[in-house]
């Protein structure tokens, strides 16, 4: 299908190719605007509603569903009762709806809400925002992952005797989370092959203990090869070629050393190594997994999740037994297209299950094992996911065994628009928050020209901080603040017209498919069908 890249009711238009989330194929870190995402980083749940309100009507033409995506999916409505833990004496309000939740086996982990952020591994850009993620995601209750081979890329950490001894940027992205931590959320640190070989779950273990959620990771709907980043430094190169990465093309190769002075090369790609390469069956991966969990509760993990890409069927079906079988906390999976740092694009655009048939099959592999009287792990939805309608839908097209909503690039604009934000109206400041912009955007100064003005939840940071404090909250975790109240009230909103006012109470009935094709695939009935018994009983008594 081909996305609008304009919605002329909220006033929002895509920079580059739109796609089904509302993002840019391409999303920039010095954008300038103005997608939904983007507007809502400012404007919060303002963004729900149709502009110019007493100058307009509106009315929506996305009733024709074709093909088989989320967007084929209908959220449906009841006009009579309300279901969840609420006072139905009295007559009820969106509000009313709590959106916490909690995931885990044998402890709790307890969210606000139940969105949490994809894996900010080694990619630049997680590093030079950082800040603004970690302070906005623990402000809102919300998960954050640190991602792979954070420690492997630091020049600052030391490595004696294969492990690690000092890692200063994986201790400063725990830390500036848990500044504003307050017993909801989590900090979870991901494992890659490297990582493992590196010492990063031992080192981990002894810093923090069981502050933070320890994640082995299968891969990501992004790519099905490890992770990759790209350096423009020839001494960089040659560094993480010696920290065992695989640099491509190789800076020790003299033809390459000199093809980089003279200008024809001007950058390296770091690649990660494949997991799991010196197996070949079923109980060798089996066996391996259960191994690995085993050995980081012996070392004091209470808490361990598993992430996993979009393979097939089988990988599928692995993912959900092991993690199930081990009494993990949390399994995230993630259908195409993910979103990336670095990627190559046409595997991107090629490879893997997309995401609403992923997640189809994976409520359809949990029910067959809960039919079995097995525990089924809790799960987090992950591959392009940005608006609340659709975060209903995967809640529901997982239910009852979703808990969370895993975004990556949704979650990281209001990071970006907010540290540029805050590099105009602080210059001293630029450098420190990486602001790409001399001065506000048409599409910011309408809204004023002070942080208080410009975002519509800043004195909701405020009263949470504390004027004191508020000097030291980036304002692109403001943006993530106003970003998570506008996806909270469209999701309060939608789950009260479903008469759900708890997020437990949320179930497949509550969304139906737009065609037979997305029914056939998913299991989702067909809109006309859901409930049409009942009414024709109505009609016959």
């Amino acid at each position: 299908m081909n996305w609008p890249k304009s919605n002329d009711v909220l006033g929002s238009v895509n920079r580059g190719n739109a796609i089904e989330s509302g993002l840019c194929t391409l999303c920039r870190a010095d954008c300038q605007g103005k997608c939904e995402t983007w507007l809502s980083s400012l404007r919060g749940r303002e963004i729900l509603y149709p502009r110019d309100f007493g100058l307009v009507t509106a009315g929506s033409g996305n009733t024709t569903h074709v093909g088989v995506s989320y967007n084929s999916l209908r959220i449906q409505g009841l006009n009579y009762g309300a279901f969840g833990s609420v006072n139905t004496e009295e007559d009820l309000l969106f509000t009313d709806v709590s959106l916490e939740t909690s995931f885990g086996a044998e402890e709790k982990t307890k969210c606000r809400v139940p969105f949490m952020t994809g894996a900010l591994g080694s990619t630049f850009i997680a590093a030079k925002y950082w800040d603004s993620f970690a302070a906005g995601c623990a402000l809102v209750g919300a998960p954050i992952v640190v991602g792979e081979n954070v420690v492997g890329v630091d020049r600052e950490s030391e490595i004696s005797k294969g492990r690690i001894t000092k890692a200063p940027e994986l201790e400063r992205r725990i830390d500036t989370y848990m500044r504003y931590y307050d017993g909801y959320g989590a900090i979870i640190v991901q494992m890659n092959v490297e990582d493992t070989r590196n010492g990063v779950a031992e080192y981990l273990a002894e810093k923090y203990g069981d502050k933070v959620i320890i994640e082995l990771k299968w891969g990501q709907g992004a790519k099905n090869i490890g992770g990759e980043i790209e350096v423009t430094s020839l001494d960089y190169a040659q560094f993480l070629k010696d920290r065992g990465y695989l640099v491509d093309p190789d800076p020790e190769k003299p033809e390459v050393q000199e093809g980089f002075r003279r200008g024809a090369i001007k950058h390296f790609a770091r690649h990660s190594r494949l997991g799991y390469t010196n197996l070949s069956t079923y109980d060798q991966v089996h066996d391996e997994f259960m191994t690995s969990v085993n050995y980081l509760r012996k070392l004091g993990f209470k808490r361990i999740s598993l992430k996993t890409g979009s393979y097939g069927m089988e990988a599928l079906a692995m993912a959900i037994k092991f993690a199930s079988e081990a009494e993990l906390d949390l399994l995230t999976m993630d259908g195409s297209g993910g979103g990336t740092g670095m990627s190559p694009w046409n595997m991107m655009e090629s490879w893997g299950v997309p995401s609403i048939l992923l997640h189809a099959k994976a409520h359809e592999y949990a029910s067959r094992l809960a039919a079995r009287g097995k525990r089924v792990v809790d799960m987090s939805f992950a591959g392009g996911f940005a608006k609340g309608s659709n975060i209903f839908k995967a809640l529901a097209m997982g239910a009852p065994y979703t808990k969370m909503i895993c975004m990556g690039r949704a979650m990281m604009i209001p990071g970006f628009l907010g540290s540029n934000i805050e590099g105009v109206l602080h210059p001293e400041r630029r450098e420190k928050v990486c602001g790409n912009w001399d001065k506000l955007p048409a599409a910011v100064s309408r809204y004023g020209s002070t942080a208080e003005e410009i975002f519509a939840c800043y004195q909701d940071v405020e009263k949470k901080v504390g004027k004191d404090e508020m000097k030291n909250v980036p304002l692109g975790a403001v943006a993530i603040w106003c970003l998570v109240d506008k996806l909270s009230a469209g999701l309060q909103q939608l789950m009260c017209g479903g008469r759900k006012f708890s997020l437990e109470d949320i179930t497949r009935a509550d969304i139906a498919s737009g065609n037979r094709e997305t029914e056939r695939e998913t299991g989702v009935r067909f809109i006309t069908d859901v409930m049409d018994e009942t009414a024709k009983k109505i009609l016959d008594m």
